[in-house]
């Protein structure tokens, strides 16, 4: 049996494509599956957003945003050992080098996602999928001009960008307002309605044999040597020939439990969905961090990254902040009352360097994390999954898993980066 822990995408996608190749799954999960980040999401497959979190410029920017309490950043202070060490992690990774280097790194394993989602749609899932592309819009004529430092690394990965300068953004979205100074349009990259795909992958996982137990939180494992053995639950103990730890911000207390702590710190985010409003695709009003989904059922507002504890209450002020955020962006924007929509918190599981952590955990033999996606859960949960399902019944570790692997952080441990297209 093999026991995926975790209800998450990242949990899902991995139970489904081990089933696909006819293994025995078990997902377990301490609640009901696709909650929490799984609903919450913007449901954005965008490769070409995927650098990683830190980066040049971030301290400074954190610092003036975490003078305002609207602001799309908020840290809760902690004296807590591992919350310090994160903390200081992240600051460390807080430059252009290593930020062009993750960037690189996502991009490689981003490859075939859009792929991967149609072949999901052609496997039965039913749940809104749109080829309609990304558009990022600026106020900020120096925040433009910053993302285009990129653009080699994304046309190196045929992402095809379009920059869009004044009128040209608004020809492109007439709904943009005059305060937009610019635009880059990402013509493939997807978005789907997350609700609707974790339920339609929940039902395939069940149609394919997959055994799902939900409200069952996992207090141990049982070990003999190298290998875990079984996984034990609040209801129930479970017979494990191999173990995929896949349970997003709670991860950290399970690897801890292992022997082999991953440093997972939670990052809340929220979503509030509105009355449908007609943009031409996702558009990331990028100068605010609100991403913006236009699905046929409503318009979907994400955003805010919060570093505190594990719990999923609401600010309302943050939620006031998102839903203010397009007014400076589009035409006619009238804002909703906060009390009028049912705005919804899901926990993102965030890693110092901004990189998930997929691949072997320490030195079991038979135990594998694939947790740390931070906001790229859906882009690069199809590549993490079929990645994880070569090494659980193949052995096979990819090359491109080299950057994301748990050992870097393992004191004197150098991931190697993955090949790279011509002129990246």
């Amino acid at each position: 049996m093999r026991v995926v822990v975790g209800g998450g995408p990242i949990g899902l996608m991995t139970a489904y494509h081990l089933a696909r190749e006819g293994a025995e799954v078990l997902v377990v999960d301490a609640r009901k599956t696709g909650l929490g980040a799984g609903e919450v999401n913007a449901g954005w497959v965008c490769p070409a957003e995927s650098a990683p979190v830190p980066g040049a410029g971030m301290i400074a920017q954190s610092l003036k945003w975490m003078l305002h309490r609207d602001s799309p950043l908020y840290i809760r202070p902690s004296v807590d050992p591992g919350f310090v060490r994160f903390m200081l992690g992240m600051w460390r990774a807080s430059n252009e080098p290593a930020q062009r280097a993750g960037f690189r790194a996502s991009l490689a394993l981003a490859e075939g996602t859009t792929r991967a989602y149609d072949e999901y749609h052609a496997d039965g899932m039913e749940f809104e999928l749109s080829h309609q592309g990304l558009l990022m819009a600026f106020t900020e004529k120096e925040n433009l001009e910053h993302h285009l430092a990129n653009l080699d690394l994304v046309r190196a990965f045929d992402l095809d960008p379009h920059v869009l300068i004044g009128d040209d953004v608004r020809v492109h979205e007439p709904l943009l307002s005059d305060a937009v100074h610019g635009g880059i349009f990402f013509p493939k990259e997807l978005y789907l309605d997350p609700p609707a795909f974790m339920g339609s992958l929940h039902r395939r996982l069940v149609e394919l044999g997959v055994r799902i137990v939900e409200d069952a939180p996992v207090t141990g494992f049982r070990r003999s040597g190298d290998r875990v053995t079984h996984v034990v639950t609040a209801r129930e103990t479970f017979d494990a020939d191999d173990v995929v730890i896949a349970a997003g911000g709670w991860s950290a207390g399970l690897t801890k439990l292992l022997g082999h702590p991953v440093p997972v710190r939670p990052g809340k985010g929220y979503s509030v969905d509105t009355e449908p409003f007609g943009l031409r695709s996702s558009t990331n009003l990028s100068d605010a961090k609100v991403a913006v989904t236009p699905l046929h059922r409503a318009l979907r507002l994400a955003g805010t990254m919060e570093f505190g504890g594990l719990d999923e209450d609401l600010n309302q002020i943050r939620i006031g902040a998102i839903l203010r955020a397009p007014t400076v962006y589009l035409r006619d924007w009238q804002p909703p009352a906060v009390d009028s929509v049912t705005p919804k918190a899901g926990i993102r599981p965030m890693m110092p360097d901004g990189l998930p952590a997929i691949g072997r955990l320490g030195d079991l033999a038979n135990t594998y994390v694939s947790t740390g996606h931070g906001m790229m859960g859906i882009t690069l949960g199809p590549a993490s999954a079929m990645a994880i399902t070569d090494l659980v019944l193949r052995g096979t570790e990819r090359e491109v898993l080299a950057p994301f692997s748990p050992r870097r952080f393992t004191t004197g441990f150098v991931p190697r980066r993955p090949a790279r297209p011509v002129g990246a």
